[in-house]
């Protein structure tokens, strides 16, 4: 069953994008196999860190090796990708073997996508996205599902979808899977 490594950008306990992960992870039972990235301890990039590699460096970049396929669940910060997901994105793409520094890294072409949930400006931080995961050599499915936040939720802390963004994440997950398997069939060939 193909492994899918879902990172929620908000590290947040309920966050609204962690709310939509569970939504993804119902869309994807029976279809894949799921975890969570637990990435609270990566520090900030710095050169001078890369070695010896840091404990929690090292169990993130061991998680999305393991996996087929990674998912990112974005909040939306200023118009952009948020600080600390672009933080994680440098460490996951820096080069495993530290004597080949453009070898290939713990991302190098796993297949990739995202989805957003933010207040405003969702599609300005898709378009960073678009450009850094293939930049980083992912192989990124550009099936994005973005939405909106619900009123009710600002009170509540109650994400709800709606039907569209539903079925956006019921497409996505479907063009995730599918380009996996076409990464597999050409990895066997």
């Amino acid at each position: 069953m193909t492994k899918v490594l879902f990172i929620v950008g908000s590290l947040r306990q309920g966050s609204f994008n962690q709310q939509l992960a569970a939504q993804a992870e119902k869309v994807l039972e029976g279809k894949a196999e799921v975890s969570y990235l637990n990435w609270k301890d990566i520090p900030v990039f710095s050169q001078e860190l890369e070695t010896p590699v840091l404990p929690a460096v090292q169990a993130a970049r061991d998680a999305v090796l393991a996996a087929d396929a990674i998912w990112f669940f974005s909040p939306v910060y200023n118009a952009n990708i948020p600080g600390p997901v672009k933080n994680l994105i440098d460490w996951l793409s820096r080069a495993v073997d530290l004597s080949d520094t453009t070898g290939a890294s713990a991302l190098h072409e796993k297949v990739t996508t995202v989805s957003l949930v933010s207040a405003a400006h969702q599609d300005l931080a898709a378009d960073q996205y678009r450009a850094l995961l293939p930049f980083v050599r992912t192989t990124f499915v550009d099936q994005v599902t973005t939405s909106g936040i619900n009123n009710s939720a600002w009170a509540d802390g109650k994400y709800i979808p709606t039907e569209e963004v539903l079925a956006d994440l019921n497409k996505q997950a479907d063009a995730l899977l599918a380009a996996r398997s076409e990464e597999h069939t050409s990895e066997l060939q």
